[in-house]
Parts: C-alpha cells; sequence; structure tokens
C-alpha cells in the first residue's frame, strides 16, 4: 500500500476539515489497522518510542529522577526533577501521583532499580515505564527529544493508534510526523500488512486515507 505525501497529505486536510469547530486545541491521532496479523507473533507485540520530527501538538511533560550534575540541570531546565531520597520517601499515593502527572519518567541508569521498584506498580497500569538515561548523558537533550516522543503499541487488537500532531500544527508537520509512524511500521511489521489508515481529530470522525 503506497504512502506519499501526497496522499497522506489529502488525508491530513480532509481530517482538519470535517467537524465542528470547537473552543480547544484538538489532537490529531493516526489509526492504523492491520491484515493477515497473528497478535500472538513476535511482531504484535509492538511496544515502540516514536520521536515526532514536530512534536505531538501538545505539552508533554517530562520528569527526571536523577542525582549530582544531572539532577541540577534538570532543575534548571525546569522540569519535575526528583533525587533518590525524594522516590524513596514516596508512598503509593505520591507515586501514583507523579504517574498521572509525568507523561515520560528518566530515570539515570544506576538508580533504576529504586525507580523502578517505587515508581513500577504506578506506571505499569497507565502504559508507561521508566526510561533509562547514562549517567554522563546530556539531560538537556534527552528531555527534549522526549517532549517529541510518542508510543506506538499494539494491544488486544489489529490496530495501533498515536497521536501526530493538533489542528493548528501544519498539514506538512503533521505529514512528517505520520511517516515517522508508518516508518516505524515498515521497518517492524512491513506496510503490506496494513489494512488501512485513519486520521482523526479529537471530536470529529475518522478519515481514511485513500489509496488506489
Amino acid at each position: 500500500m503506497p504512502f506519499s505525501e501526497e496522499l497522506l497529505a489529502e488525508a491530513v486536510k480532509g481530517c482538519l476539515s470535517v467537524g465542528k469547530p470547537r473552543r480547544f486545541k484538538q489532537g490529531v491521532e493516526v489509526v492504523i489497522a492491520f491484515t493477515g496479523l497473528d497478535l500472538k507473533s513476535p511482531e504484535a507485540k509492538l511496544r515502540e518510542v516514536v520521536f515526532l520530527p514536530h512534536g505531538p501538538g501538545k505539552n508533554v511533560r517530562v520528569c527526571v529522577i536523577a542525582e549530582g550534575d544531572m539532577l541540577l540541570e534538570a532543575r534548571k531546565l525546569g522540569v519535575d526533577a526528583y533525587s533518590r531520597q525524594d522516590i524513596q520517601a514516596l508512598d503509593k499515593k505520591g507515586a501514583k501521583k507523579l504517574a498521572r502527572r509525568c507523561d515520560w519518567v528518566l530515570v539515570r541508569a544506576d538508580i533504576m532499580g529504586v525507580a523502578g521498584k517505587v515508581l513500577g506498580p504506578a506506571l505499569g497500569p497507565r502504559g508507561k515505564a521508566p526510561i533509562a538515561v547514562p549517567p554522563n548523558a546530556n539531560i538537556a537533550e534527552i528531555v527534549e527529544k522526549y517532549r517529541k516522543a510518542v508510543w506506538v503499541r499494539i494491544r488486544n487488537q489489529p490496530q495501533t493508534a498515536c497521536r501526530v500532531g493538533s489542528d493548528d500544527m501544519k498539514v506538512e508537520e503533521i505529514v512528517e510526523n505520520a511517516k515517522a509512524v508508518l516508518d516505524l511500521i515498515e521497518s517492524k511489521i512491513g506496510l503490506h500488512k496494513v489494512k488501512s489508515v485513519y486520521f482523526k481529530k479529537t471530536m470529529s470522525p475518522p478519515l481514511s486515507l485513500k489509496t488506489g
């Protein structure tokens, strides 16, 4: 199934034009349905992070758990930053609150054990997981990278859906974001198993990508 930029742009334009105007910014999702995909096969266990070229069109909250210079640098960035002691002091209620608040939790690798033990039970049910960061990594670059990140996952149905923008973004930006997702699908599953592709705004019906 071909996915040229022209076809994607046509579908995105149609998606942005349907539905009633809203007083809030709507997200734009790409929905990809598969055919001939065995949900018990390894390829159907897809759970990958995609870094969108233009971000998902919303404020993504990145939290950092670190120590030393990395912790100080994270605090300078203005993100929610926690030390090992901060995490160890959390009870179940506090862990759940952090899990709700943070879209991504970046953890210095040498304290992943502590973060996983305390936050794992709260993050897991929300489809989140702590991300290990090397102790000498540039945390500013990694935070900026994850502000543009989305999960691409297949769960209990032969399909995946993820946000690729918002209705105030340029068509070409949403198209480039969608292509990043489709490139992942091509590399992990293959486009020959893609049955259909839809674009959908938060409060509008889905619009199918026309092919052939």
